[in-house]
C-alpha cells in the first residue's frame, strides 16, 4: 500500500496461491481505513467494498466485467493508481527482490523493506 505520492505505507507478503483480497485485508488491518482506496479489478469483491464502506473509505475500483450490476467508479481518480505500479517497478529494480533469491519469507520481506526504504529516501 502506498500513499498518493507513491511512498510505501505498508508491505505484506502472502503466499503465491492466495487471492489478492487476503493481502488487501492484511494491509488495511495494519494501516487502518484510508480516505480513498484505488485498486484494480481483482479487488472488486463485496466483502472488501463492505469493509471499506464501514470505515468511510471511498472505493475507486473498476467493476469486474462479469458483474450483472456494476458499481459506479471514478475513472479520472483511477488514473492515480499508476503511482502504485511505479512503486512496484522501483522495487523490482533490485535484483534480489525481482528474482527472489531468498528461500525464507522473513528474509525476503526484510529485503523488500530495505528496498522500499531506499526507493523513498529521495522522495
Amino acid at each position: 500500500m502506498t500513499d498518493a505520492a507513491g511512498r510505501p505505507l505498508a508491505l505484506v507478503l502472502t503466499a503465491g496461491n492466495r487471492h489478492d483480497l487476503d493481502g488487501a485485508e492484511a494491509l488495511l488491518a495494519i494501516t487502518g481505513p484510508p480516505g480513498r482506496l484505488l485498486a484494480d479489478r481483482a479487488y472488486d469483491a463485496r466483502r472488501l467494498r463492505d469493509r471499506l464502506a464501514e470505515g468511510g473509505t471511498i472505493a475507486v475500483i473498476p467493476p469486474n466485467p462479469t458483474r450483472k450490476h456494476p458499481h459506479p467508479w471514478d475513472p479520472v481518480a483511477y488514473k492515480a493508481r499508476n503511482s502504485v505500479e511505479r512503486f512496484f517497478c522501483l522495487l523490482k529494480d533490485f535484483r534480489r527482490i525481482a528474482t527472489r533469491y531468498d528461500k525464507r519469507a522473513d528474509t525476503y520481506l526484510s529485503g523488500a523493506f530495505l528496498a522500499a526504504a531506499i526507493t523513498c529516501w529521495g522522495k
